[in-house]
């Protein structure tokens, strides 16, 4: 019997994918299941996975993985999708298709298979992925083939099949969460003119309801890569689950943003992502401390086009791998401490110090300096402005002044 790798989660739909896919297909079903720090929701996974048909389970504990290999990099690349998404969802699926393709290989299975929509951008990261690491592989996405249209369809194809479901009132929103982030979609957030409801939040307390007095939490760089705070060394799980603490306590982290999705749609979600909110400005403000101005700025620009390989699913991409090198580069002097200020939704930062630090005080200050000869501007201003003064003349000399 051929047999085939199922990327499991254990909500409904993939808990159906298992018998559709033996079924339909014949083939024998092992189900993998990621641990990216879903938390509770791993809770009796294998014994479901197993009772609903899967032949074999495997849950991987990638968390350090996950962290290490895959959010560190779009932090060090400062990487955001239009402005506003830290890419908690998008960074996730390469490394799960991985993981698909590792077992695969190992069970000597034919196919692996996803229980993405054919709406949404998770299809194309999870193939895209598959392709790029064993084109061999045979790839099953149920949702374009099957005639199952809506959540009571398929309790009843649960029901049909043994599948168990559980009792526990769904959720209005759709949802995924790992320990980057969790994102929330459906319900009124479908109505873009619709806020968020207080209620809606696991993560992060609303702004409103956090403390009146502000934290302040220090971070600490290795090369772009943070490794303590307030000088407690940490693992990197340790790390960001701290700092979710922190700053989820104070409201910080929370985005609602439209966003257009790589299908071609435009669709709104609501983001909780209290930690990497605090890494993002933090290592941020390190890097104004440490790199010289057009490298800084030719990094802002590396930051769009990393994002949207990231997002659009293209994590081994040749381009990718080129621009790590490069961000690799940027990240040799961004050592140091950053502190910041956690208040009400808000993360400022307040103080940043490091021994790469390009801001000298002597060339800084409106009082006397022995290192800057204020005189030597008007050189430079003469030669910088030339090309304008030129045109200018040639403008007057032919009437267009």
């Amino acid at each position: 019997m051929d047999k085939v790798v199922l990327a499991y989660s254990g909500g409904l739909d993939t808990s159906i994918i298992i018998p559709w896919l033996k079924e339909n297909y014949g083939y024998e079903v092992i189900a993998m299941c990621a641990d990216l720090g879903q938390g509770e929701e791993l809770a009796g996974l294998e014994e479901k996975a197993l009772r609903s048909g899967a032949g074999k389970v495997y849950i991987e504990d990638v968390r350090e993985e996950f962290v290490r290999d895959y959010i560190f990099p779009v932090l060090r690349a400062g990487a955001i999708y239009e402005g506003k998404y830290l890419l908690g969802t998008s960074f996730a699926r390469p490394l799960i298709a991985r993981k698909l393709v590792e077992i695969a290989e190992k069970e000597g299975a034919t196919a692996v298979a996803h229980g993405a929509t054919g709406k949404g951008n998770d299809q194309v990261r999870f193939e895209v992925s598959v392709k790029a690491l064993n084109p061999e592989l045979k790839i099953i996405a149920p949702w374009r083939e099957w005639d199952i249209k809506s959540r009571e369809d398929a309790i009843e194809y649960a029901q049909k099949h043994n599948v168990p479901v559980p009792v526990t009132k769904k959720s209005i929103y759709s949802r995924d969460r790992n320990l980057w982030h969790l994102s929330h979609e459906g319900g009124e957030l479908e109505d873009p003119m619709q806020e968020p409801k207080d209620e809606m939040y696991l993560l992060t307390v609303p702004p409103e309801k956090a403390p009146d007095h502000p934290t302040y939490v220090e971070i600490e760089y290795e090369q772009g890569v943070p490794v303590a705070i307030d000088g407690q060394m940490m693992g990197p799980v340790e790390l960001i689950e701290k700092l979710n603490h922190l700053a989820g306590a104070n409201g910080v982290g929370i985005v609602s943003l439209v966003e257009n999705r790589l299908v071609g749609m435009k669709s709104r979600g609501v983001y909780e992502c209290p930690g990497g909110t605090v890494l993002f400005t933090s290592h941020r403000e390190l890097e104004n401390l440490t790199l010289d101005r057009r490298t800084m700025h030719f990094k802002e620009q590396v930051a769009i086009l990393y994002a949207e390989l990231v997002y659009d699913g293209l994590w081994f991409s040749q381009l990718k791998e080129a621009l790590d090198a490069f961000v690799a580069k940027t990240q040799e002097t961004v050592t140091g401490k950053v502190r910041v200020k956690l208040y009400k939704g808000n993360c400022t930062p307040v103080g940043a110090e490091s021994p790469y630090s390009l801001y000298r005080h002597d060339l800084a200050t409106f009082g006397e300096s022995d290192f800057y000869n204020q005189k030597d501007a008007e050189g430079f201003i003469n030669l910088f402005g030339l090309p304008l003064k030129v045109r200018a003349l040639m403008e007057r000399k032919v009437g267009k002044r």
